[in-house]
């Protein structure tokens, strides 16, 4: 395997400048830009979709089969759902994400024509009016509103200020770097990951390595609503790997401190072959990593498959806590996941098979030799209604 060494202050300032840009799906255009930029600095060439998905290149010494590997630049945030009498207004989400976290944050509303901050409250704020009530509230979308920093107290004074139904709402990303280490921000899901998967090209760029297979480094927009990676896939990409948060909880096995290899979500378990072979990466090159099940959690590599791509999918996250909340992660996750990205992308395929979508048996994988399976020493006994069934024979 070719030497590399990962540039994390690139990473560091590439994360930061990432979470200063508002890109909440639907209001992609500019993070989509930055990266866009990022990959012409590199000289790494790349096409971007209709709106504006981005599908770049690492030439590898043959074309196929070849291999994506993917991470999301949308992010969360929400939507002006009405203009209220009091002169706020009322919200929605954008992407799937509890109301708790949205109080007392502070916030940029996107109108036809210009930017206007704000901030996110509930509706029973000052305690000096509501007493115990501002405890007693239900945490849901109803029950907050947005108090803008223009003179309005009404629908009208709203209006003539240039608020609409429909115009989009940013969250302060507030993002905090401490000497220990952690990073504290929102949107770490999942910037931090475009930064890691950047860095990896900025690697296999700088030190000039060609891959085994063409690369895709793919950064998708619709992720947080769920289509995600449907798009700027090609019939030549026989795996992908997507790059998101890992979230440790009780429960979990992920760590702040590594990378998660993912072995199933909620839309089933991960390809076999492809998911071990990024354990035997991690394992051979001494990366900090964890494996982990996620009950509440899709990703890009979902919407690829359920968009009818017949391709090898896995997983793989920075160790994180709280997910679409204050997210925290610790560069030493930031470090492993760059580390097993490049590595990743420096490896063979899974199978040389892989390069045709219809083949015959001649290559094809397997994942349990005859005498790696457990067979019981006493037949186990077939129902006799089953056999008979099975058989056709005549019921008495």
């Amino acid at each position: 395997m070719p030497k590399f060494e990962l540039d994390y202050d690139y990473l560091e300032e590439t994360l930061l400048q990432l979470l200063a840009i508002p890109s909440p799906v639907g209001l992609t255009d500019a993070v989509a830009r930055y990266t866009a930029n990022q990959l012409e600095h590199m000289g790494v060439p790349f096409e971007m979709t209709r709106r504006g998905a981005i599908r770049a290149t690492l030439k590898g010494k043959q074309a196929r089969p070849a291999r994506a590997i993917v991470a999301h630049l949308d992010t969360l945030g929400a939507m002006v759902r009405e203009l209220k009498p009091n002169g706020r207004l009322a919200i929605v989400p954008i992407g799937h994400w509890s109301a708790r976290f949205s109080e007392g944050c502070r916030l940029t509303v996107f109108t036809d024509k210009k930017q206007i901050r704000g901030t996110c409250l509930p509706l029973k704020t000052s305690g000096h009016a509501f007493g115990h009530e501002v405890d007693e509230q239900p945490t849901n979308w109803d029950q907050v509103e947005v108090r803008v920093d223009v003179s309005a107290r009404s629908i009208m004074d709203l209006e003539a200020a240039g608020f609409r139904v429909g115009d989009f709402i940013a969250f302060d990303p507030n993002t905090e770097i401490c000497p220990s280490g952690y990073i504290t921000s929102r949107y770490l899901d999942d910037k931090a990951a475009v930064a890691a998967l950047l860095t990896a090209c900025k690697a296999v760029q700088d030190h000039k390595l060609i891959p085994p297979v063409d690369v895709h480094p793919l950064f998708t927009i619709t992720e947080e609503v769920g289509s995600g990676a449907s798009a700027a896939l090609h019939g030549d990409i026989a795996e992908m790997v997507s790059m998101d948060i890992a979230i440790g909880a009780p429960g979990q096995n992920t760590d702040e401190h590594a990378v998660t290899i993912c072995m199933q979500d909620m839309s089933g378990p991960f390809d076999y072959h492809l998911t071990r072979k990024l354990i035997g990466i991690a394992e051979k090159y001494n990366i900090a990593h964890r494996r982990d099940v996620f009950r509440f959690y899709r990703s890009d590599s979902a919407a690829a498959v359920e968009a009818g791509n017949d391709i090898r999918t896995a997983l793989i996250g920075f160790g994180a806590d709280a997910s679409h909340a204050y997210e925290r992660t610790h560069r030493s996750a930031l470090t492993a996941l760059a580390r097993l990205t490049t590595h990743y992308l420096l490896s063979k395929p899974v199978a040389a098979r892989d390069e045709r979508k219809m083949a015959s048996i001649d290559g094809f994988t397997e994942q349990l030799t005859p005498d790696e399976m457990v067979v019981p020493s006493t037949p186990l006994p077939v129902p006799h209604d089953f056999m008979d069934e099975l058989l056709g024979t005549p019921k008495k």
